[in-house]
């Protein structure tokens, strides 16, 4: 292990005039500090865990008929990817912050170190344009869909491979030992930050205590380049540790799920994060675990080719994409023709103006009904939105699971639980924000109403995509 990567000096914590009795969870955070190298090593492994899984499938043979994931190493590996990993990053994102950022990441870590070795230059305006991480998540999103990017290891070594480099050129370029490409570039980190907000746990920062302690101390290495002392909130914190303890006033606590929700101003939810959450999380993330299930798009491709068909414009049904633009697997019977691909596209953005659509106008009359900031109350969504791409996952665990022989009878019930759960949380968390509307109360339960009503059509979406007869 790189010597220089272990506990930086700016990051170490002085333990001193610290209250006797401190809760555990205060001193599992004062732990990540001492153990800094134990964190680093567990950061490594992870990168290796990546490698094997993303990179090593990507140059063997497509697994032949019959192979199962315990035979297997390309599906022993998408099991684990995408049928594990991903669904526990967003649960545990949910519950606990950023705590795969800031201890787990593969990219960060990369990042990271790439950073401590590499020209530390000045971060350029264009890095820091605040759109970077709608466009990235919706150009990653959609163009997955179209290599088939989870079932295909070639397709995830590209989109997983290729961000992982631009994450190491971006820090050998860019910063002095930070994770620029985290903070500003990063394909999901939009993602992390809006799901971070309902976690129940996270670092709280006492201002008074920050203020009122009597000795200098050394700046903290802040990865993600955050000012720990005005830190309010879980979104952008990576939950690394390294300012556990810091001025006695940093420490890893509970804290109520509606807390950061109801207490948002338009500066903390801007609208590029509302429009993440509303056109992104909502919209293109739906259309694309939607597709390639739907009877709809199935009926739109037929009726799209026999309309090709009639015009001879055969080359739309040409099927010579390479695999790096189009899925193109000969060897197994899957390839997509450009008609395909343009069908994907139009049927992921529908599905995104539809229910986006529906967000966007609910959340901008209860602004106009309630007197606040529409972005600001979008944020009641991330319930919702949390739990869907959850579940969205979850069907990459079950189509996996039944490929190889196990059923889950209790999983339509688990989904509806988990489903009813985030729907309500976002109900309840529509009615605390509206609670302290500067308006009357017809207007706050208008207002109400307004944002529950385009609840009703991601639930039938949902509804129609796992329990349609």
């Amino acid at each position: 292990m790189p010597a220089d990567l272990a506990v930086p000096a700016e990051s170490v914590v002085h333990f001193v005039r610290r209250p006797a009795r401190r809760s555990a969870l205060a001193r599992l955070g004062d732990a990540m500090v001492r153990h800094r190298k134990v964190i680093v090593a567990l950061q490594w492994a992870v990168i290796v865990a990546y490698a094997v899984l993303v990179a090593l499938p990507a140059f063997l043979p497509l697994p032949p008929a019959g192979a199962n994931m315990f035979n297997n190493l390309t599906l022993a590996a998408q099991f684990a990817f995408w049928g594990l990993w991903w669904p526990g990053v967003i649960l545990a994102t949910m519950l606990f912050g950023r705590v795969w950022c800031g201890v787990l990441c593969p990219e960060g870590a990369l990042a990271e170190f790439a950073s401590r070795h590499g020209r530390g230059g000045a971060i350029p305006r264009w890095v820091r344009w605040r759109g970077w991480p709608l466009l990235a998540f919706v150009a990653t999103t959609v163009y997955g869909q179209l290599v088939s990017v989870y079932e295909y290891p070639q397709a995830a070594l590209l989109v997983l491979g290729g961000s992982t480099v631009a994450a190491v050129a971006v820090g050998l370029a860019y910063g002095r030992g930070k994770r620029v490409w985290c903070r500003y570039l990063c394909p999901v980190s939009g993602v992390f930050a809006l799901l971070a907000r309902v976690a129940p746990v996270h670092f709280r920062v006492d201002r008074q205590a920050w203020a009122a302690y009597p000795e200098r101390t050394p700046a903290v290495d802040c990865a993600p380049l955050l000012s720990v002392q005005q830190m309010t909130g879980a979104a952008q914190c990576h939950a690394c540790g390294r300012c556990s303890g810091h001025r006695d006033a940093v420490t890893l606590s509970l804290r109520s799920p509606a807390a950061e929700i109801v207490s948002a101003t338009p500066h903390d939810m801007g609208r590029v994060e509302a429009w993440l959450l509303i056109w992104g999380l909502c919209g293109v993330a739906i259309g694309a675990f939607r597709w390639s299930s739907d009877p709809w798009f199935v009926l739109w491709r037929q009726q799209w080719a026999t309309w090709v068909a009639e015009r001879e414009w055969w080359w739309a049904l040409d099927t010579n994409a390479p695999w790096w633009l189009l899925t193109h697997h000969p060897e197994v019977g899957d390839v997509f023709s450009w008609l395909d691909g343009t069908v994907i596209l139009c049927y992921i953005a529908a599905v995104a103006l539809v229910l986006g659509g529906a967000l966007q106008c609910a959340a901008w009359v209860a602004g106009r009904l309630s007197r606040r900031a529409w972005h600001v109350l979008s944020a009641a969504w991330i319930p919702a939105a949390g739990v869907g791409v959850f579940v969205g996952l979850s069907m990459l665990t079950q189509t996996q699971l039944r490929a190889e022989g196990v059923l889950l009878p209790w999983l339509g019930t688990a989904r509806a639980v988990v489903l009813g759960l985030g729907f309500a949380a976002s109900l309840v968390l529509s009615g605390k924000q509206l609670a302290t509307a500067p308006v009357g109360v017809v207007r706050r339960a208008l207002a109400w109403c307004v944002m529950a009503a385009p609840l009703a059509l991601l639930g039938g979406a949902w509804w129609q995509q796992f329990w349609r007869v």
